[in-house]
């Protein structure tokens, strides 16, 4: 049998600060084993396990791997809007006026990410 992914692993500053933000941003929580100040902290969902990990390095240059986020209750813009709410800043827009595109957001530690059309959006 092949390998199976098990979690995708982010290094950052703060390992549950920035467990605690994706949290909310998946509408999920950060594992009760992990606690403020702890060198790793996991955050399980439905679609991926994300386990965030404490290093002494600071992020320099743009993501080689990143995220792309489909809400599934909102729309796309909605989600934007929520997200920047609770912390994330804008990258880039590149959203079409037919409806397609995405946008680009960096968490509250710069890793960028993006929010693609929700799926009512994609279905109608």
């Amino acid at each position: 049998m092949a390998s199976l992914v098990r979690h995708v692993t982010i290094d950052c500053a703060d390992a549950y600060q920035l467990a605690s933000f994706w949290a909310k941003v998946l509408d999920s929580a950060v594992s009760d084993e992990d606690k403020p100040g702890d060198s790793e902290a996991l955050v399980t969902t439905t679609g991926a396990a994300l386990l965030f990990v404490t290093v002494p390095e600071p992020k320099g240059v743009k993501n080689r791997v990143h995220l792309d986020l489909q809400p599934q209750d909102r729309t796309r813009d909605e989600e934007v809007e929520r997200l920047l709410a609770l912390g994330a800043t804008l990258v880039g827009d590149h959203r079409v006026p037919d409806g397609r595109g995405w946008v680009t957001l960096a968490d509250i530690e710069g890793n960028e990410f993006c929010v693609e059309r929700g799926a009512a959006e994609r279905a109608g």
